[in-house]
């Protein structure tokens, strides 16, 4: 691990973002951090298993040696396109209707099903493990979705309407879903210059960093914001995203 990346981690941490998780698959350019997708998959246990409440919560490449290479530069440190684990704790109600095991088995349903359906996240293994069994029904913790962090609420573009830079954070928030750009590591748009390889010729990348509307599939927005950003600069410049924030 490079010091940049060590550097990036030690920031993610400090800001709650947690790891940088792949939506979709090596083509679709496209990051969510873990502090976005948590509070949605808290939220659809809440609502389908209710005799249940979710602890810690994890999610990390199933298996790191199958991860793919993606077609655009990823975020600094963040996880390679691949299938991945979840791994969550959980008490569940006591009860004598029902086993326990019948009780995880829905329960990793609906961790599974608001991954993928919710947010786009290929996830391949749920692993769950008890941590206690209740009395009573359990309290559900507040999610929190929808509240960003103080340099996130600042954040905006930063650079004049007529740059290129001006040009993508206008293409950006243009997109159907998409609540806002976030400057949670830096600048909001970032345009780099990828140098030629053997294969291909110098050319320019964008990464946007946003925030999207908790009533929109990420996957989707980010597809749409990446044609969008590459379609309004003359250059084309290969993009990807990074979702920081469901609103």
């Amino acid at each position: 691990m490079t010091t940049a990346d060590r550097w990036t981690q030690a920031v993610r941490r400090q800001l709650g973002l947690g790891r940088f998780l792949p939506l979709g698959g090596p083509r679709d350019g496209a990051w969510i951090a873990e502090r976005a997708a948590e509070p949605v998959l808290r939220r659809a246990v809440a609502q389908g298993v209710p005799d249940v409440r979710l602890g810690s919560v994890r999610i990390s490449l199933a298996d790191p040696e199958s991860a793919s290479e993606p077609v655009v530069p990823p975020p600094p440190s963040a996880l390679p396109p691949g299938p991945l684990r979840l791994t969550a704790d959980f008490a569940a109600t006591a009860s004598t209707s029902e086993p326990l095991p019948t009780t995880a088995a829905r329960l990793r349903t609906a961790l599974a099903v608001a991954a993928a359906e919710r947010l786009g996240l290929t996830v391949a293994e749920v692993d769950l493990r008890v941590t206690d069994l209740l009395e009573g029904a359990p309290e559900q913790q507040p999610s929190e979705e929808g509240t960003p962090d103080t340099a996130e609420k600042e954040a905006g573009p930063d650079a004049p309407a007529d740059s290129d830079e001006g040009r993508v954070a206008a293409a950006a928030l243009a997109v159907p879903g998409v609540s806002r750009l976030t400057g949670t590591l830096g600048r909001p748009v970032h345009l780099t210059e990828r140098p030629a390889t053997t294969t291909a010729l110098p050319h320019r990348h964008a990464r946007v960093d946003l925030a999207i509307r908790s009533d929109h599939r990420p996957l989707e927005v980010t597809r749409a914001v990446r044609t969008a950003v590459s379609e309004t600069l003359q250059d084309h410049p290969t993009v990807s995203v990074l979702v920081t924030n469901l609103d």
